[in-house]
């Protein structure tokens, strides 16, 4: 045996644009340089208010107030209470910071689903890639008081029932279909043939989005087991998250990628919470040193600190899918796990582009 290791209320609009305004002033978010970071230990930040939230990178303020509007409606804070190993998806969503549920004439979350790379449902042992946690090592919640984990391997803080080593944590031993596009090279490791995923993970949320919003953005940290051995290999863990309708400008529905158009994974740019090296022939500066992978399981890999995506929602008040994913490449060993937390609607416009949260 080889190496183991996603209704449309366009009617609204016209009566709309009278109820609502916005000020002047827009922001984007283009695909950023490789540098900088968070150090992810800023704890939780305070609910988001308004489209555009807490105010980092809100340039639009909309003052609408029809239902079907974010307007002045505070985002985010819904998360106490939730089970880590929580069956109900739309406890992922609140996680996220995504409260509201769609009833007709608003906007919201209408309907949740824990999923596996193909869009099946998670079932056995690959239930254990999914948990809501109130801290990952010393990684702590963007907002509210919990976050959501996805993983390969097992969503758990070692101090959680349930931990599993990330060092081959192997629930599934038969491949999962791929996303659309998938699997996928990563450009900065060419003729490299990726491999079919393996124990995946994921939360799938179908989202009303509100007619004043133009953007969405959301923070994510990953980590992956596959640093330092397996870079430019087969064995290539990804994290996505898959948009449909896709973004009319990208060549898939992914929206979660570095400024040189490597999905997120082991080969991705961002990896710079680890301890400088050279491996798999590239060097590895990790200008945030390796303190963030203590208390984690990730002791000795890598991870990327506290990322945002921002990316544009191309007809308002229409209906996305949006999946976020992780798995394994090539087999189910060496495991990776992202946390995903601080999802916002904005009236900022926004190209599609991820950078590092700012300390």
């Amino acid at each position: 045996m080889a190496t183991l290791r996603g209704s449309v209320v366009f009617a609204a609009l016209a009566i709309l644009a009278t109820a609502c305004s916005a000020g002047a002033g827009t922001s984007s978010n283009s695909d950023g340089p490789n540098n900088g970071g968070s150090n992810g230990e800023g704890g939780s930040s305070g609910p988001g208010f308004g489209v555009g939230g807490n105010g980092e990178g809100a340039g639009v303020v909309s003052s609408c107030t029809d239902p079907t509007c974010v307007g002045a409606t505070p985002q985010g804070n819904c998360d106490t209470g939730l089970a880590i190993d929580s069956a109900n998806a739309m406890d992922g969503a609140k996680a996220i910071g995504l409260c509201k549920e769609y009833t007709e004439g608003t906007w919201g979350v209408k309907s949740a689903s824990w999923v596996r790379s193909d869009g099946q449902p998670l079932t056995g042992l690959l239930l254990d890639g999914k948990g809501i946690l109130d801290k990952f090592g010393p990684i702590l919640p963007r907002e509210g008081g919990a976050m959501l984990a996805i993983s390969s391997g097992a969503a758990r803080d070692p101090s959680d029932v349930g931990y599993q080593s990330p060092n081959g944590y192997m629930k599934d031993f038969n491949p999962h279909g791929a996303p659309p596009g998938y699997p996928k090279e990563s450009p900065s490791c060419p003729d490299v043939f990726t491999g079919e995923p393996y124990d995946s993970a994921g939360l799938r949320l179908v989202i009303q989005t509100p007619t004043d919003a133009k953007s969405f953005s959301y923070e994510f940290d990953f980590y992956t087991y596959e640093f330092p051995g397996f870079i430019c290999s087969t064995y290539n863990d990804f994290f996505v998250a898959m948009l449909n309708p896709k973004i009319s400008t990208l060549p898939d529905g992914n929206v979660s990628f570095d400024s040189a158009g490597n999905t997120l994974s082991v080969n991705a740019g961002f990896l710079q919470v680890c301890t400088p090296q050279t491996a798999g022939g590239k060097v590895f500066p990790c200008d945030l040193g390796p303190t963030e992978l203590n208390g984690t399981g990730f002791e000795g890999a890598a991870a990327t600190s506290w990322l945002q995506t921002k990316a544009p929602i191309e007809a308002p008040g229409g209906e996305i899918t949006l999946d976020f994913l992780v798995w394994d490449s090539g087999d189910p060993s060496l495991d990776s796990t992202t946390v995903i937390d601080h999802f916002l609607f904005a009236a900022d416009g926004a190209t599609t582009g991820t950078t590092p949260v700012p300390e």
